[in-house]
């Protein structure tokens, strides 16, 4: 990650998967509300979603600790180098062990999807723990570090072990769409936030910024504020349109049905008359 592009995929992952949750946890409120009376067993696009979910998080996680591992400068799956009596790259090991939590998140989810056996709520304890660890291995990676880079990376911390914690709550707090909109909202603040980390310590027009000032120290804090309110706008809006789109495409499919039904109905009711009229 020491560089703009190892801010800028983990921010892209969050973000989409931030996307990818809203849409998820809004089709599933809008079945739950408006058409669980009317069919009993809950679709199959739903448990298409965890698989495609649940895969693409280990896929992601094994190629992130596949890259942090063998990069050209990477340890290469050593830990500790005798001859020198040092450890080898500890910063890609912590985000190796990062990776290795959400594919264990993954791995859950698919676990739940597919087996009746596994505990409810298994699969949202899983990416609660992965969260924890994240936020966990960020809060001893700032250690000294330069004022703002360490406070931009603990400002971080916020939406990582509030994820944690709202993601810890679905496990005793089924089917609350507050909860499962402020899980995806934080995903997508982290998300942007790994994207400002990386505006401010990597800069792509080449000024560097003054890693002592203060002044920088609390307009990165005001800025904070700002993706938040981005996040929220966001969600917000994803939420309105999947769930316009939703009932758009139930009230198609209600009229297809009905009209099938009429259909059905005069069949039913012209080969009455045509037997009638046989007998007559």
């Amino acid at each position: 990650m020491a560089n703009f592009g190892g801010h800028a995929i983990p921010g892209s992952f969050f973000l989409l998967y931030g996307f990818w949750l809203t849409v998820k946890n809004i089709l599933q409120h809008f079945w739950r509300t408006r058409l669980a009376k009317k069919q009993n067993n809950m679709p199959h696009l739903f448990k298409r979603m965890d698989y495609i979910e649940g895969g693409f998080k280990i896929f992601a996680s094994f190629v992130g600790i596949m890259v942090e591992q063998f990069v050209v400068d990477g340890p290469h799956a050593h830990l500790f180098d005798k001859e020198n009596n040092s450890w080898v790259k500890l910063m890609n090991w912590q985000h190796s062990t990062m990776y290795l939590f959400f594919g264990i998140s993954g791995i859950t989810l698919l676990a739940s999807t597919t087996s009746k056996l596994v505990p409810a709520g298994v699969d949202r304890f899983g990416l609660s723990l992965a969260l924890f660890v994240e936020g966990f291995l960020f809060y001893y990676h700032v250690h000294s570090r330069p004022l703002l880079d360490a406070h931009i990376h603990t400002l971080l911390l916020f939406p990582v072990f509030g994820g944690s914690v709202s993601t810890m709550m679905e496990v005793f707090i089924k089917e609350n769409i507050i909860l499962e909109l402020l899980k995806a909202c934080l995903f997508i603040l982290q998300g942007s936030w790994f994207y400002q980390i990386g505006f401010v310590l990597y800069p792509l027009n080449g000024s560097e910024w003054d890693l002592t000032l203060h002044e920088n120290v609390m307009f990165v804090t005001m800025c904070f504020c700002w993706h938040l309110t981005m996040a929220l706008l966001l969600v917000a809006c994803t939420s309105t349109v999947a769930w316009f789109m939703a009932t758009r495409f139930s009230k198609r499919e209600w009229d297809i049905e009905i009209g099938m039904q009429k259909t059905s109905s005069q069949t039913s009711s012209q080969k009455a008359l045509l037997e009638e009229s046989d007998e007559e």
